[in-house]
């Protein structure tokens, strides 16, 4: 059974940054395509970031390109992801997710495609 715990949540101001990291066990996730998704209050969930280590390709939000980061280390278990310039609309619940997919896709962000486990999800708050 995998499990994922995120951390690295804070409250920052605008164009401030942080780093959200992910620590999987349980599981080989080197082996599949791992994301970031996020849910603001009252909206819907949103994909992030997504990228396997296997192909290195990633996949990016538009809202997000150019300023965040995903990256994941493979000797250490963990997927990260650098936020930087962040914007208040950033502000939201992220979750560490793993797929049961080798590769990632557009529909990992935009279907939640072949998600396999969920972290609990750490808050970040920009203020403006």
């Amino acid at each position: 059974q995998g499990q994922l715990a995120e951390s690295g949540g804070g409250s920052v101001p605008a164009g401030g940054s942080l780093r959200l990291s992910c620590a999987a066990s349980g599981y080989a996730y080197s082996t599949y395509c791992m994301a970031w998704f996020r849910q603001a209050p009252g909206k819907e969930r949103e994909g992030v970031a997504a990228s396997s280590y296997r192909t290195g390709r990633t996949f990016y939000a538009d809202s997000v390109k150019g300023r965040f980061t995903i990256s994941l280390d493979n000797a250490k278990d963990m997927l990260y992801l650098q936020m930087d310039n962040l914007k208040p609309e950033d502000t939201a619940k992220y979750y560490c997710a793993a797929t049961s997919s080798t590769y990632c896709t557009g529909a990992t962000l935009e279907e939640a495609y072949d998600i396999e486990y969920w972290g609990e999800g750490t808050l970040v708050t920009i203020s403006s």
